[in-house]
């Protein structure tokens, strides 16, 4: 028995040393897409107060679709991963290309939702005044559309490859090159006229193309995927790949999209309640934001590790994989949590100067200190069957937690029990707490036996 307890640290210590180290560099590339966001608001704010505001609206349509797009490009990481752990890497390149064939498809839908997406913001309720530059927002960033979707299929090469390094390089290249296009094109820069909120959306359609041809450029003339063949040629698009890639993608962007909905959605009734209401939601909410990178970091690395070990055919590593990834992101968030709990008014003070606004932040921030546990666990957990290509069940499963416990629960809380934005913040740890244990159950029944192997690839004869 000693020696079997042994083995397993050992076995334990290998696996979070590989994890981490793919996890590092997907932490820093997340963090680099909130630093964008964060770029478009503190440029949009200090232009004036009307261009911050149709900045912050648009950018809140502009990521429903964006997390669709997304949601589905996701499929390719896992697959790669996959066929990776089996030995068939010669097959990697043409899904790849496939996966091309569909950044092209999403793009044009995303492209033609920003365009118009008038019908939503009547719906939303967007003042009459902000309407015009909103919409210039989007039409501008619209044409960064190809560039986004590109960059997600090159991202799901890399890391379904076990190389994360670009995400991190590229993500900050990113934000790097958003900083001064922002500047000239919503200032009016080196004889550019001021935009405002349109030169907004051009400075981020510019970033995303470029950070998409860098990538390319990178991808093409080094030495990583030579073997692979990556741009040797350009397959007609394969109906059966394509299907396989959305029968995988689909479910996480409709995931992504109930998330972001279920944020989205908490904030616009929050927005009822008064201005103090809206910033002391707002402080905690970017916080929150803020730290979920680290166990969104883990999920994308524990997805690749049991997708690869998938591949292998190899169950114990299969299990070491997310059960380490799910232990790793209780350290991170007992981190974030401690934080939260031990100084909310200091971090609210760093938002506000206003009294009001900061003692109500400081206490949505311990209401956000107690869900880090179940934030991170149900991203990871997602992450780790997401790796097994199980991604259906967990579909509903947080459709269930989301909107049947958490939006019912908050908004009762908030309006009817009159418990304000602090009922309404209850309801997101009763919801991120119920996808947290039912999805972790998933994890546990889906690794028990086999039955998690008629999602996988089967090994290469070869091996």
């Amino acid at each position: 028995m000693p020696q079997i307890l042994a083995l397993d640290r050992a076995r334990f210590a290998r696996e979070l040393r590989a994890t981490v180290k793919l996890a590092l560099p997907l932490i820093a590339g997340q963090l680099s897409a909130v630093g964008m966001s964060a770029v478009d608001v503190a440029l949009a704010g200090h232009y004036n107060a009307h261009t911050l505001a149709a900045v912050a609206v648009g950018a809140n349509v502009w990521v429903l679709g964006l997390v669709s797009a997304v949601g589905v490009m996701m499929a390719l990481s896992p697959s790669v991963a996959q066929l990776d752990g089996a030995g068939r890497q010669r097959e990697i390149g043409p899904l790849f290309r496939q996966a091309l064939w569909l950044a092209a498809a999403l793009s044009v839908l995303l492209w033609f939702g920003a365009r118009h997406s008038g019908p939503l913001l009547d719906v939303i309720g967007v003042d009459a005044a902000l309407t015009d530059d909103v919409q210039a927002f989007l039409h501008a960033l619209s044409w960064g559309a190809p560039g986004l979707c590109g960059y997600f299929a090159l991202r799901g090469l890399c890391e379904g490859s076990s190389w994360t390094r670009p995400t991190m390089l590229f993500g900050i290249f990113g934000l790097a090159v958003l900083v001064p296009l922002d500047w000239i094109m919503i200032y009016g820069k080196f004889g550019f006229p001021a935009m405002g909120a349109e030169g907004a959306g051009i400075a981020n359609a510019l970033a995303l193309w470029l950070q998409l041809l860098a990538f390319l450029a990178y991808l093409k003339f080094g030495k990583r995927f030579r073997s692979l063949d990556l741009f040797a040629r350009m397959e007609r698009p394969d109906w059966h790949a394509l299907r396989h890639l959305l029968w995988i993608g689909v479910p996480m962007a409709v995931t992504l999209l109930m998330e972001a909905g279920l944020f989205v959605i908490s904030a616009l009734l929050i927005s009822r309640l008064g201005t103090v209401a809206i910033d002391g939601h707002q402080i905690a909410i970017n916080v929150a934001s803020v730290t979920f990178m680290l166990p969104l970091g883990l999920a994308l690395a524990v997805t690749v590790r049991v997708g690869n070990a998938a591949g292998r055919g190899d169950a114990h590593a299969v299990r070491y994989a997310g059960f380490t990834g799910l232990a790793l992101t209780l350290a991170t968030q007992a981190f974030s949590a401690t934080l939260m709990l031990a100084i909310p008014h200091a971090i609210a003070h760093i938002y506000s100067g206003d009294p009001r606004v900061i003692a109500l932040a400081a206490q949505l921030l311990i209401l956000a200190g107690i869900f880090q546990f179940s934030d991170g666990i149900q991203v990871v957990a997602n992450g780790a069957l997401r790796g097994l290509k199980d991604t259906r069940m967990p579909m509903l499963i947080t459709a269930v937690a989301y909107w049947v416990v958490g939006m019912p629960t908050g908004a009762w809380l908030a309006f009817g029990a009159g418990y304000g934005v602090r009922g309404m913040w209850v309801g997101l740890i009763a919801g991120l707490t119920a996808a947290a244990v039912l999805l972790a159950a998933r994890w546990a029944v889906q690794t028990r036996d086999d039955r998690w192997r008629r999602f996988a690839v089967a090994p290469s004869s070869a091996d």
